[in-house]
């Protein structure tokens, strides 16, 4: 049967042409969009004051107390987190004999477990009721075995740190003396994956996850946002409890002012991008110093009535990621980007 109807005589010259206009526009749309991206990570030209740094905390186990160091202490900020002298934070870690992670969330008197520098690349653990016990980063007496493990569905490799202190660590926190493993970060940059939960926030890069950080490599806490949350509880809570590495004291009194700020420096070199709000689980409702739990939920239940916004977890606090290496100590300057 013939056709009446038009037809469109498409020859080899007009699909070139087609295809050699289209390449140009894609080409042009991708340069355009990577200028964007160039323009959005871009650090500031211009800085603004907000306050100064008043407590720097570096806790070398995860859901355990910071390390106990001098005020005056420089800390190195890299790509992996806090350091200082061999310490690392959270670059240690318990696991159960399934290979999962133990927290303060179901074992809150992990928070009285301290720890304290004793050598260049060593620290000295203390809880109440056990003898100190001795660990020296350099020295290890892992049997190189790796450890098939996750933080937060991230999955990440671990060594083991040595069977005395998976002993003391049991004893003390299961009243066992094994079921317990304390195991290492060994590796000398960010391998896990990006928390599933910040997967879809703009800034956050890989190299954000740090160690065994629950989210990001560095978190900030505005104690202005701490005071406010304080006036609408009973029980005022530390600033401790939110664990974040960085407490500001604002030189202005502006609750909450750091959900709207998408670039910090401390000091005069270290650079971070605000990746992501801290949402919140039951941790900040265990008192630091007594290990125990708030019996009315609190500050977890107020903080829903007005931080949760479009979150399954109330939000507190900034997720940071490292985009200019630097040194920082408490009392330094702490700014916010203006483009």
């Amino acid at each position: 049967m013939t056709s009446n109807s038009p037809s469109l005589d498409i020859g080899p010259k007009t699909l070139i042409g087609v295809g050699v206009g289209l390449v140009v526009a894609g080409g042009a749309s991708y340069f355009l969009y990577r200028r964007y991206l160039q323009y959005r990570d871009a650090m500031p030209l211009k800085w603004r004051r907000v306050g100064t740094l008043q407590q720097i905390n570096l806790f070398p186990v995860k859901s355990c107390a910071p390390v106990d160091l001098e005020a005056s202490v420089e800390y190195d900020c890299d790509v992996l987190g806090l350091s200082y002298e061999g310490i690392r934070d959270r670059t240690l870690m318990l696991l159960d004999e399934s290979n999962t992670m133990v927290t303060a969330r179901g074992y809150p008197h992990m928070l009285l477990i301290k720890s304290r520098k004793a050598s260049l690349n060593g620290i000295v653990f203390s809880a109440p009721g056990m003898h100190d016990l001795e660990l020296d980063f350099e020295n290890l007496e892992s049997p190189g075995q790796d450890l098939h493990t996750s933080v937060w569905g991230a999955p990440v490799d671990a060594m083991l740190c040595g069977e005395r202190f998976n002993k003391w660590f049991s004893q003390f926190i299961l009243k066992m003396d094994t079921g317990l493993k304390l195991v290492h970060y060994p590796y000398p940059k960010a391998v896990k994956i990006i928390n599933p939960r910040l997967k879809n926030m703009p800034h956050i890069t890989q190299a954000d996850s740090g160690t065994f950080n629950d989210a990001t490599s560095y978190m900030l806490m505005n104690l202005s946002s701490v005071a406010d949350l304080n006036t609408r509880i009973k029980n005022p809570v530390d600033p401790l409890q939110f664990r974040g590495n960085f407490e500001l004291k604002a030189d202005i009194d502006e609750p909450y002012a750091e959900d709207h700020w998408q670039w910090v420096r401390i000091g005069d070199k270290a650079v971070f991008r605000s990746v992501a709000p801290c949402t919140r689980c039951i941790l900040p409702n265990i008192n630091v110093n007594t290990a125990e739990r708030d019996i009315d939920g609190e500050p977890l239940k107020t903080l829903r009535s007005f931080r949760l916004f479009n979150y399954s977890s109330p939000a507190l606090g900034i997720h940071l990621g490292l985009r200019q290496p630097g040194r920082v100590k408490a009392n330094d300057v702490v700014y916010v980007g203006e483009k």
